[in-house]
């Protein structure tokens, strides 16, 4: 497998290469560092908790939200408080974010901070997630053998809320308004208005306002080609070095899906939504690429991939071969695609289609 620790670095503010934010589907809590409490009750707490700030080393319980706390995260109280946020672009969702989320989960609970309408606020052109949406959760819940039995949650925030905060505000943000416990970087992580703080910067702030910070070093690849390189730059990228979102695009853009199971830890699921009348017993289904949900790999023809409808996992994938075109996707399997047909041929689905 893969080796080293991790880096979920790259810029989060103003770079002149836009990085990709993946958004979280139903498992993430949004914000725009606005946290008012709505009930006398969650203001005590408040109080409480900022006479008693975390302290490091952060004990595994801290501000844990109990069991028997049932109105708990809700608005006025920062869904965040007492855990320790993972801190990085988290498009990919590969095995470096989740070394981050694995280190996290050994001091307190963790989370992934994300940041959302980045490209709308900087003017990027819109591209398809590596990861689709409503997937985020399904492959956090992965990691939770990793993460002593707990699956990370995300947390978004505005990236107009933060974008002009200088590192010193951007620290003092996850101290007394999000009332993080902790946080967990890249050791090449950088961060506040036009990235001018970087790791060493984020661990003396987080010492001065109480929080532990641990910097990790960069997950490697393996340094192993596979297959022919299909461009000069793509054979630069599979040298020896970091596993990135950057490196998992451009393997799927070179159709190299064994190697994208190597950096993303699984096998890359696509997501399409679909109609029931599109799924006959002829063997093939096609779709076309403007109903995919995420990033598909690049033209070609694909062996030993697995069809999934989501929703209905309890049955076993059905092996099937995939055929990518510019246009559109056909799924070629021997076998019958059953679906749940409630109110006839106009019914939406979604299909799930792992590579490698």
């Amino acid at each position: 497998m893969l080796c080293g620790g991790s880096r979920a670095s790259v810029h989060l503010w103003d770079h002149p290469h836009p990085p990709t934010l993946g958004l979280g589907g139903n498992v993430f809590w949004r914000s725009s560092f606005v946290l008012r409490p709505s009930s006398p009750r969650l203001q005590q707490q408040m109080k409480s908790s900022s006479r008693s700030h975390c302290k490091t080393p952060v004990p595994q319980d801290c501000f844990r939200q109990g069991e028997d706390d049932p109105e708990l995260p809700i608005e006025g109280l920062s869904p965040v408080a007492g855990g320790i946020v993972a801190l990085g672009k988290f498009d990919a969702l590969h095995i470096g974010h989740r070394e981050l989320a694995i280190q996290a989960a050994r001091v307190g609970n963790p989370y992934l901070l994300s940041f959302v309408g980045m490209a709308q606020v900087l003017g990027w052109k819109p591209r398809a997630p590596i990861v689709a949406k409503c997937d985020r959760k399904r492959v956090l819940s992965s990691w939770s053998s990793h993460c002593g039995n707990i699956a990370p949650v995300e947390f978004e925030i505005e990236f107009a809320s933060v974008r002009h905060l200088n590192p010193q505000q951007f620290v003092e943000k996850l101290s007394r308004e999000l009332r993080v416990c902790g946080v967990v970087a890249g050791e090449n992580y950088q961060f506040g208005y036009k990235a001018s703080g970087d790791a060493t910067e984020l661990v003396r702030l987080c010492e001065e306002y109480g929080i532990s910070a641990n910097i990790i070093n960069s997950v490697m690849d393996k340094n192993q080609l596979c297959g022919i390189a299909k461009t000069e730059e793509y054979s630069k990228l599979k040298e020896k070095g970091q596993v990135s979102s950057t490196r998992v695009r451009h393997a799927l853009a070179a159709g190299d899906v064994r190697y994208v199971k190597e950096l993303l830890g699984r096998p890359h699921r696509l997501i399409s939504t679909a109609k029931t009348r599109d799924i006959t017993n002829k063997g093939t289904i096609s779709l076309q690429t403007s109903s995919l949900l995420n990033l598909p790999p690049g033209n070609g023809v694909y062996e030993d991939c697995s069809l999934i409808v989501i929703g209905d996992e309890k049955k076993h994938p059905i092996s099937c071969k995939v055929i990518v075109d510019t246009l559109n996707l056909h799924i070629e399997t021997k076998q019958v695609v059953e679906v749940r047909n409630s109110n006839g041929s106009q019914e939406l689905l979604l299909l799930g289609i792992e590579f490698g």
